[in-house]
């Protein structure tokens, strides 16, 4: 089971919230969990989720805003660009 913690947090994320964290995964004898604050992440919250004895995924605001474009969550068309590429065969047989 994955334990999702998200939060609306306009100061960076420190590693103490990460170790709470993490203590309640244990608690809940899980194995993965991702935090996902509106803000980001300090060096030292980097640090001790990559210590951590448990998987945990760190997504700060800017990667969460990237994910949710990248799969049209929570996003509306803005402006559509088109690209033209050569037809290399109109100049064929010419």
């Amino acid at each position: 089971m994955v334990y999702v913690q998200a939060k609306k947090w306009e100061n960076t994320v420190g590693p103490g919230e990460i170790d709470r964290f993490v203590g309640s995964l244990s608690r809940k004898k899980a194995q993965k969990g991702v935090f996902i604050p509106s803000g980001t992440f300090t060096s030292g919250a980097r640090r001790a989720a990559a210590e951590a004895a448990v998987r945990i995924v760190l997504l700060d605001g800017d990667d969460l805003a990237e994910r949710m474009i990248d799969h049209g969550v929570g996003v509306t068309e803005y402006k559509t660009v088109v690209v033209n590429k050569l037809d290399s065969d109109y100049f064929e047989g010419t």
